[in-house]
């Protein structure tokens, strides 16, 4: 394995380790982007090509753009990726106690499979807004020393009645509580964070896997990992326009000014996982004004027609995660397009389900430009699409983006055990997704 995939690979690990949840990741995103030099987009007065600009929406949701030598109401390249990963969000009401021992109450985001997260070390990470407005970060079960919380399960001894039951049957949604101590906890949070009981009404309190990402296997080939789906493919797009930006910048010191033909974006969203609604989601309104916001800083007089061709006439990579082959699972694999370890990032057509429900469905003539700029740029890839027909599907953020007449391409970086607590992804799809990434937005 080359240096620069292990470079790309460990950076990315960082990244993970420190975004263990949509604002985190948020966080770490507006951290880059500003030490890389991108200024907030309202900070603008007016923009010019080589400029490197971020807007970000409500702590989740993020757009940054370096802006391109043609105006953005010729269109732009959007790479669009999602940061929130299915998780147990604690209810407004969380603590209760039963029998002696005290108990989160959680509400299961996106889907899982419910067994999987029994018996796991899980983390607690959140934000509480006091009524007074005062923001207070919680995080607890990641640093050396925290304590971990778990959901128990019933001893194999006991357990008979259980294993007789449906995998989706063994425990029920409303029995999903994290055990969270011997009844001392609503004390313990008031002691260390100054947190009292009301304050959790006004709270976005997660719980996810605990432990940080490992290298998996004995050539450590793989990366194990919690929220690879989709942070993989959203830290890909970042690293890849940072990059960008740092080229257009050794050549403006140079003064040979050399810039992107056209804008260059990338967008990192929220509530993808239950189907990209609300304020901080894909059908928000937050995109197209942020593009209308860039078409206005270059072109005062900017109509609202203006803002409708630019969204038209741009292009996307819908960067999400697709299903990798398993071996041990070959029912689930549709012959001969299923994507493969190992072997790239993986365009995928359409998505949806059964019938292509819900899929936007890339035109072939973008599928032929996409085909060409990945191998011009000696982008290793790969042609697939969501398993078997009939047999499941899923959808993407594409649909929501096509809606405005772009051009929308599903490319992401194949995984195992997707929706897991623990991913799987080779970090030679990890560096090769960054590179396709980077091949589309200089196109």
């Amino acid at each position: 394995m080359s240096n620069d995939v292990e470079k790309y690979c460990s950076d990315y690990m960082k990244f993970l380790a420190a975004a263990k949840t949509e604002r985190l990741a948020y966080a770490e995103a507006v951290r880059m982007l500003e030490a890389a030099g991108f200024k907030k987009l309202e900070s603008a007065k007016d923009l010019r090509p080589g400029d490197c600009v971020y807007r970000g929406y409500h702590g989740k949701t993020l757009f940054a753009a370096v802006i391109g030598a043609a105006p953005a109401a010729e269109g732009i390249r959007v790479v669009g990726g999602h940061t929130d990963a299915p998780r147990l969000d604690l209810k407004p009401k969380p603590l209760y106690e039963k029998g002696g021992l005290a108990y989160f109450d959680t509400h299961i985001y996106g889907g899982i499979k419910k067994y999987q997260w029994l018996t796991l070390p899980l983390a607690l990470y959140g934000t509480v807004v006091k009524k007074d407005g005062r923001k207070v970060d919680v995080a607890m079960g990641d640093s050396p020393g925290d304590p971990v919380f778990m959901i128990s399960d019933v001893l194999p001894h006991f357990g008979k009645e259980q294993l007789e039951k449906k995998a989706k049957d063994l425990i029920a949604a409303e029995d999903m509580d994290v055990i969270a101590g011997l009844g001392s906890t609503a004390k313990m949070l008031e002691r260390k964070y100054g947190i009292e009981a009301d304050d959790l009404l006004s709270a976005e309190l997660e719980i996810v896997p605990a432990g940080a990402p490992r290298d998996v296997g004995v050539d450590r080939s793989l990366i194990g990992a919690y929220g690879h789906d989709d942070r993989v493919c959203a830290y890909a797009g970042l690293h890849a326009l940072i990059e960008l930006a740092a080229g257009v910048g050794r050549a403006r010191r140079r003064t040979s000014m050399r810039f992107l033909p056209k804008t260059g974006a990338v967008v990192l969203c929220d509530k993808e996982e239950i189907g990209s609604v609300g304020a901080s989601g894909m059908e928000s309104s937050f995109f197209e004004n942020t593009v209308a916001e860039i078409v206005d800083r270059q072109c005062r007089m900017a109509r609202d027609i203006d803002v409708r061709r630019a969204l038209e006439k741009s292009q996307m990579l819908s960067a999400d995660v697709c299903a990798a082959s398993d071996p041990h699972f070959p029912d689930a694999d549709s012959t001969g397009n299923e994507a493969k370890l190992g072997k790239g990032p993986c365009a995928i057509k359409y998505t949806g389900a059964a019938t292509k429900s819900g899929a936007s469905d890339a035109r072939a003539e973008f599928v032929a430009e996409i085909r060409r700029t990945m191998d011009d740029a000696k982008v290793e890839w790969q042609m697939g699409e969501l398993g078997r027909a009939e047999k499941g599907g899923g959808g993407t953020i594409s649909k929501f983006m096509a809606r405005f007449g772009m051009d929308v391409l599903d490319f992401g970086t194949p995984l195992l055990n997707m929706h897991a607590p623990w991913e799987l992804a080779s970090k030679h799809d990890c560096f090769h997704t960054m590179k396709a990434y980077r091949a589309f937005l200089a196109h």
